[in-house]
């Protein structure tokens, strides 16, 4: 497999080079800048434009803008899926958390996307460079292009930071021989928070509320992405990634940034959990921050996500590939409900659920593949069991946010994969109510938190009207009901939220990092691996060790290039 996606995407790449190398010395591509015009103020914007463009510039062995593989399949969300261990063993490694096998040395996956980031955060800083240069009297939006630039690169070391912890920070002040005798273990974990912030706090006092052109960054969308931040940060972290405290003055900060955009009034919920997971709605109330794919745009082959391109049924034949990311059975049981219409928090998992007779949460039609519920939202399509790839691996279910029907007008086959022109969201407001739902809970100010998510809940309540059969019906037993106040305890608040974050982002990849986040990584997934090598014998051998694999490992050719100035994680 690993293979044929190398030549298919060599394939893709090189299809028009050849076409055309005999012109190749006399022809400059278009949309490249020379050194000799990159400052000027025509082509600022190409910069700016360019640094966006770097948001989906991942590959599906080396993402960035899809966590699928490091937030979803790491966690109790999904399997890896495909046609064994074998078929991308390098996933493997990681839902197995046996990442000190040699063959990760190779450069597939975290090493891919530790170099992909790194081209991102340079992108952006030849923009900063080149327009701190210009005059605003020669190119006006040059404090708005700063911000919206500083952003970007925010985004990228935050990612960086999210799955590798000590990384090295990069701005656009510092020459080549400074970026090469900079280590990793530069700043300290909270030192290395307050650098990265640094970032969305200029984003957040110099960008505008609202932007003319959807995609652009804005004073709302930096101060959401500071308060994700802030949030991180205040689950403080010893050298062996243990939680030790929770900071409350950052979770103050957290509430106070996301009240900002709370109030502003700019964003809300979608009516429907549904149209966050369809193209036509790309851009709208909900999405705070999202990486912009286009088709059709003129190019060869649009601008796709292809991240995403492994994860569709193997069996469909509209699709024929590959089956990967197949959601777990103790998620799938996650979203049963009780009498009450609430979560069964101690006893969720102790069988397998019945989807004809159990009642469940809404989400679960638009998250999970389930043998006759309509696909993707297309009562004519219901899913088949006959299309799961090896279902005596990884059972039945196939994912479903990040895929579109083949006959959408966002979907593109090239070859054996398959790309889609739908965002994908970074932040969704959802993220954003959860997130001041989280910090007062912690403070201790539950009370507050309970009307946040109990809107989330409302609101997958009402998404029913795309999840019907055809003949009307609904596939499962729906029943989901608000929290009540009598018993809505700190502990119980804390419960609550963190299984609200799981059903809202089920396999949209939040989920490990989540984990890792409140500090109950290792419990919660030797947990979950306890149980499920029970119902899945690939998972025999896996296990979580704390205080190593919280985090992925520096790549070693980045050691090795730096002749050891980098730092390899804990445990590694």
């Amino acid at each position: 497999m690993k293979n044929k996606i190398l030549v298919s995407m060599l394939l893709i790449a090189g299809g028009s080079l050849f076409s055309s190398c005999k012109d190749f010395l006399d022809y400059q591509p278009q949309g490249t800048l020379s050194s000799d015009n990159v400052k000027s103020p025509e082509n600022a914007e190409s910069l700016v434009t360019a640094a966006y463009a770097s948001l989906g510039n991942g590959e599906m062995i080396g993402p960035i803008a899809s966590m699928w593989v490091y937030g979803s399949v790491r966690s109790d969300d999904a399997y890896k899926g495909g046609g064994g261990v074998a078929d991308l063993e390098d996933i493997n490694f990681y839902e197995q958390h046996n990442l000190t096998q040699p063959q990760q040395g190779g450069g597939f996956y975290h090493p891919y996307t530790w170099e992909n980031y790194y081209k991102a955060i340079s992108r952006a800083n030849v923009a900063l460079r080149s327009i701190d240069a210009l005059s605003e009297a020669s190119f006006s939006p040059k404090k708005t292009r700063l911000a919206e630039l500083r952003f970007l690169r925010g985004h990228a070391h935050f990612m960086l930071k999210m799955l590798f912890k000590y990384v090295p920070y990069v701005d656009e002040t510092m020459a080549n021989e400074q970026i090469l005798a900079t280590s990793n273990r530069q700043y300290t974990n909270d030192q290395l928070w307050d650098k990265i912030a640094e970032d969305f706090q200029y984003a957040v006092d110099n960008l505008p509320v609202s932007q003319t052109q959807p995609g652009r960054a804005n004073k709302l969308s930096a101060a959401a992405y500071l308060a994700k931040l802030r949030l991180y940060q205040a689950y403080e972290q010893d050298d062996n990634n243990k939680v030790t405290s929770i900071n409350k003055a950052k979770l103050q900060q957290v509430v106070d940034l996301t009240q900002l955009v709370i109030s502003s009034g700019k964003y809300n919920l979608q009516p429907d959990f549904a149209e966050n997971f369809l193209p036509e709605f790309d851009n709208g109330v909900e999405s705070v921050f999202a990486v912009q794919y286009s088709i059709n745009d003129g190019t060869t082959l649009g601008r796709l996500n292809f991240e995403d391109g492994l994860n569709y049924p193997h069996g469909a034949p509209q699709y024929g590939c590959c089956g990967f990311h197949q959601p777990s059975q103790n998620l799938a049981n996650a979203f049963g409900t009780d009498a009450n219409g609430l979560p069964k928090f101690d006893t969720f998992n102790d069988g397998i659920i019945d989807f004809k007779t159990a009642t469940v949460d809404p989400r679960v039609d638009h998250t999970i593949g389930i043998d006759g519920h309509p696909y993707k939202y297309n009562a004519a399509m219901p899913f088949s069991n006959s299309w799961v790839r090896d279902p005596g691996v990884y059972g039945f279910f196939q994912t479903m946010k990040s895929q579109q029907l083949a006959s959408s007008s966002s979907y593109k086959k090239q070859g054996p994969f398959m790309g889609v022109s739908k965002n994908i969201d970074i932040i969704r407001y959802a993220d954003v109510l959860l997130w001041q739902a989280e910090a007062y809970i912690e403070l201790g100010q539950q009370a507050l938190a309970l009307p946040l998510i109990n809107k989330i809940r409302a609101r997958a309540a009402a998404s029913t009207g795309r999840t019907k059969k055809a003949d009307g019906t609904n596939p499962s037993n729906y029943l989901i009901k608000p929290y009540e106040a009598a018993n809505w305890t700190q502990a119980y608040a804390r419960r609550a939220l963190q299984w609200e974050r799981r059903l809202e982002f089920a396999t949209e990849s939040p989920r490990f990092f989540d984990l890792v986040r409140w500090g109950i990584a290792a419990e919660t997934l030797n947990a979950y691996i306890t149980k499920e090598k029970t119902r899945r014998s690939h998972l025999s051998g896996a296990r979580f060790t704390a205080g190593r694999d919280e985090y992925l490992p520096i790549p070693q050719r980045e050691i090795n290039f730096t002749k050891g100035l980098y730092k390899q994680n804990v445990g590694f």
